[in-house]
């Protein structure tokens, strides 16, 4: 079962038990994935590779927008994109811990004798494939610079 699959599923049961907030959570995710599968060269399909990038991306925004909505004390707006973080998180497969990306980081980095900030880029490419859905480039990027710093 795909993600649009899973999704559709979900709004049904959603819209039974009348829980507004998964419904408009899933109405979200639901226009990306069609916004995706029309975008040129998608051909009406998307990856699930593509799934996954749809959904981080997703949450990453989310996640902004709680951050902004915290600072400027706007609890309302902040619940709602707490509420819509909950169910994106339901579709993307559980995020590793700070010590298990550290442990990748290091493995990649004795795999490509990475030995300071220059070989980065050669670190982050290998990093982001290898914990792609489990991991934030952001938490990737800034572990990658600690331990490639001199």
């Amino acid at each position: 079962m795909n993600l649009e699959e899973k999704v559709m599923s979900a709004m049904k049961n959603a819209m039974k038990q009348k829980d507004e907030a998964a419904l408009r959570s899933l109405r979200g995710i639901k226009a990306e994935i069609i916004k995706a599968k029309t975008e040129p060269g998608a051909h009406g399909e998307i990856s699930q590779d593509g799934e996954m990038k749809l959904l981080q991306k997703m949450l990453k925004q989310r996640k902004d927008a709680l951050e902004i909505y915290t600072a400027q004390k706007r609890e309302d707006l902040a619940n709602k994109e707490k509420e819509e973080i909950a169910v994106i998180e339901q579709y993307l497969p559980a995020q590793l811990s700070e010590e298990e990306i550290l442990e990748t980081i290091q493995k990649i980095i004795a795999q490509t004798g990475a030995s300071g900030l220059a070989d980065l880029g050669k670190v982050m490419g290998l990093a982001t494939k290898e914990l792609a859905g489990k991991a934030e480039g952001k938490t990737i990027s800034s572990l990658a610079k600690n331990l490639l710093a001199p």
